[in-house]
């Protein structure tokens, strides 16, 4: 499974985890990338990841609010006019923020809408016109199985990661006969910087209910987003993968 020479994908949240993951597969597999995120340092490791796994990559790295729409529509055009066109988008980015409902602060819903449903609202809304031009393109949103089946003390988070799903079905309807495709990833339990922090009675949950008995590391996810960006998937489109190991099942 190879991309086509001059192919782009531009990649929110590739900073680290499962972004930086998505960035290196894609980049392996043939093509270039912008890579969007707020720690320089860490997109400077990320490009030196994707260079590495392919050394002709050309890689742009971006520093930018995915949560401001013009910070996107920036990124959109930089990515356009330095790698020439968009032919994956992958909306990664996203933060939680645990608390039971009856402790929710104002402030932190909108953190949770903003940087996990808003931004990637704002990203496809910004590469949809150049992919209908093209009359191809893939996008991906990266969701989480508690946008499935939801989880205590995710309230928020739970929320707008399932926004995404209805965001990717409505999308796929409207873009489908301009050949765009947009599907959705739903991860379970990665290994993560985000997910460090979990109470280990928590962890040993998760794990014993886990059919696969592990927990999943990032590449697990990002070999899934390269699949639905590649003609190997041409015909999926409104589509929810989860990645979860079994757990949902």
């Amino acid at each position: 499974m190879s991309f086509a020479a001059g192919s782009v994908a531009l990649v929110t949240g590739a900073s680290r985890g499962i972004g930086r993951a998505i960035a290196v597969d894609l980049a392996r597999h043939g093509a270039d990338v912008a890579i969007v995120g707020r720690d320089r340092d860490a997109l400077a490791t990320t490009a030196g990841e994707a260079r590495a796994a392919r050394p002709d990559t050309r890689v742009v790295s971006i520093a930018a609010d995915v949560a401001d729409p013009s910070a996107v529509e920036s990124f959109v055009a930089q990515t356009q006019k330095e790698l020439g066109r968009i032919d994956f988008a992958i909306a990664n980015a996203g933060q939680a923020v645990d608390g039971l409902i009856v402790r929710a602060k104002a402030a932190d819903i909108d953190a949770m809408l903003d940087v996990n449903l808003k931004s990637a609202f704002y990203l496809v809304a910004a590469v949809t016109r150049p992919m209908m031009k093209q009359r191809a393109g893939s996008i991906v949103l990266v969701s989480s199985i508690v946008g499935i089946a939801g989880n205590a003390g995710q309230a928020a988070y739970a929320a707008a990661k399932a926004g995404l799903l209805g965001l990717a079905k409505s999308v796929a309807k409207e873009l489908g006969s301009r050949n765009v495709r947009v599907n959705a990833v739903a991860p379970g339990l990665i290994e993560t910087a985000m997910t460090e922090s979990m109470p280990e009675q928590a962890r040993a949950h998760y794990l014993a209910t886990i059919p696969l008995g592990r927990a999943g590391n990032p590449q697990d996810v990002s070999g899934v987003v390269t699949f639905l960006c590649s003609d190997a998937a041409r015909y999926v489109t409104g589509q929810t993968i989860v990645v979860d190991g079994g757990f949902l099942m």
